[in-house]
Order: structure tokens, then C-alpha cells, then sequence
């Protein structure tokens, strides 16, 4: 079982001899094959050029937050993949119409996802008119389900008049927190296959570097909601929301966790886009928090 390891108070992050050295009062070691996830929460710890250079060689994803614990910086080593000069250019002439297929598929995905959610809350309203747009979903979504169903689905399960642009009000932080956890996640293994992150199909904002894996997690996000309903965190307990990472997925009918099924998923979109095989996304028929 990977490990996460997540850093809260004040330490020197250090690495020796395949170990990450954690030294504050005491001193902890755990050996970086066994991490798959390092999250420095402390604003005042200090980390070594070489322990960054280690996780980068070996794909560990390595988050810093910022004042208020949410993640503002995730490491990706430039040298991820040799065929990445290779698949950029392909990605660079991806097809326009697979691209813009393929984001069909994935919000009708989303928004099935999301009524799965509302069906569980009891939100029956809610949840049959997402149904009913699941449907109504056109290539690149060029009548914008996604914003109609967004709007229901957020107010059906946090409120009337709920906003996701006011980080003031909460839930948003904690979901914002859960959601560039995910965002990691997605632009760690999209750079281990040799792609850019900066390439999306959808997203083209030409300020985030995190364009093409924001596409491909739009229908994982609706797990973050439902984790942070589950739980019921408040602001300031944010920092124990590392347990999403141990969530298991059920994905084509195999139990994986959360980090696999993701690798899963990316690997099927973009073989779907290099090749000129049809695209079936996988399903995620359920999944368990783990404590």
C-alpha cells in the first residue's frame, strides 16, 4: 500500500540513502518507494534541492500549501517520460473532432455521476432533471449542460443561492483543497505518460498550466463532493483530508484505489486521442472512504 505523508508542523525535509528525513523534535525516516503522495503543509519547514530532486526521479507527487492549507504548488519533474518530445508533437495534432468527442463523452459522464450523488442525498428533483440532460449533451457540449447541471446539482446538495466562486463560504474551501488534491493527481500521471498538462481539450486558459488534466477529472470531482458531505470538515480541519487518497474505487468492474483507477482512466482518454480506437470511458459504479 502506497503512503501519504503529510507534513503539519515546522521540519527540515531532508533525503538519505533512499529515505525522506523528517527532523523536528525527532527524527522520522520512511523510504521514498513507499510514498506515493508528499504533502508539505507547514509554511515553515525546510526541503532540500535533493529530496525535491529524488521525488521528482521518482514520480512522488509533491504538494506545498500555502497560509491557509490549501495546495498552491504541485512538483512535476521535467523528465518525466523519453517519448515526451515524441508525444507532445502528437498531442500538439490531436483531432479536432476526437477531442471534441471525447469532452462530449466526459461531461455526459460528469453529469451522470453528479445525479448519482443527488440520488443518494434523496435529491430526487435534482436528480431527474440531470438525467434528463444527460441526454441532451452535444459534441464539446456546445450548449452547456455542464453549467445548467452545475447549477442544479451544487444547489441541491449545499443550498439555494450556494456559490462556488465565494471561497468565503464554506463548504468551498474544503472542496477547493480535496479538488487541487485531485488536480495533482491527474497532472502527475498525465506528465508520467510524456504529455503537457498545458494542452488541454477543452481548457485553454493560456494562465493554467494544469489544462488537460483539469478536462480529464471532471468526472471524479462529484467523489470529492460526496467525501466532503461524508465527513462534514470544517475549515480549519482541512489538513486531515489526505484520507481521499485512500479512497477505493469500483472502475470497470475492479476494485482499485483512487490513484489507480485515475491511471486507468488517463490511460484510456489518451489512447483514445493517439489512436483510432473508439472511446468507452470507464465507469465508476462506487467507491469507499477509508479511515
Amino acid at each position: 500500500m502506497w503512503r501519504i505523508v503529510v507534513i503539519e508542523s515546522n521540519a527540515k525535509l531532508s533525503y538519505k540513502l533512499g529515505y525522506l528525513i523528517v527532523r523536528n523534535t525527532e527524527e522520522k525516516r520512511v523510504h521514498l518507494d513507499e510514498i506515493s503522495t508528499l504533502i508539505v503543509e507547514s509554511n515553515q519547514c525546510v526541503i532540500t534541492t535533493n529530496l525535491i530532486n529524488e521525488c521528482a526521479i521518482r514520480n512522488i507527487n509533491l504538494i506545498f500549501c500555502d497560509a491557509k492549507h490549501l495546495p498552491s504548488v504541485n512538483c512535476i519533474g521535467i523528465n518525466g517520460n523519453t517519448s515526451a518530445s515524441k508525444r507532445l508533437m502528437n498531442q500538439i495534432n490531436w483531432s479536432k473532432n476526437k477531442k471534441e468527442l471525447l469532452w462530449q463523452i466526459i461531461i455526459k459522464q460528469k453529469i451522470f455521476n453528479q445525479a448519482s450523488i443527488l440520488a443518494k442525498y434523496n435529491k430526487n428533483e435534482a436528480y431527474e432533471k440531470l438525467i434528463l440532460y444527460v441526454d441532451e449533451v452535444l459534441m464539446n457540449d456546445s450548449t452547456n449542460r455542464e453549467g445548467f447541471s452545475a447549477k442544479v446539482y451544487f444547489n441541491a446538495l449545499f443550498g439555494a443561492g450556494f456559490d462556488r466562486r465565494n471561497e468565503e463560504i464554506e463548504p468551498n474551501g474544503t472542496l477547493n483543497y480535496v479538488y487541487s488534491m485531485l488536480l495533482s493527481l491527474f497532472s502527475r500521471y498525465i506528465s508520467g505518460y510524456g504529455y503537457s498538462n498545458q494542452l488541454g481539450i477543452w481548457h485553454k486558459n493560456e494562465y493554467n498550466f494544469y489544462n488537460l488534466a483539469c478536462d480529464l477529472m471532471e468526472p471524479f470531482r462529484m467523489i470529492v463532493d460526496d467525501f466532503v458531505l461524508t465527513y462534514k470538515y470544517k475549515i480549519e480541519q482541512k489538513h486531515h483530508l489526505h484520507l481521499f487518497l485512500k479512497t477505493e474505487v469500483k472502475i470497470n468492474g475492479k476494485n482499485e484505489t483512487i490513484e489507480n483507477s485515475i491511471k486507468t482512466f488517463i490511460r484510456i482518454c489518451l489512447n483514445y486521442l493517439e489512436s483510432n480506437e473508439h472511446v468507452t470511458i470507464p465507469v465508476i459504479e462506487n467507491y469507499e472512504f477509508k479511515d
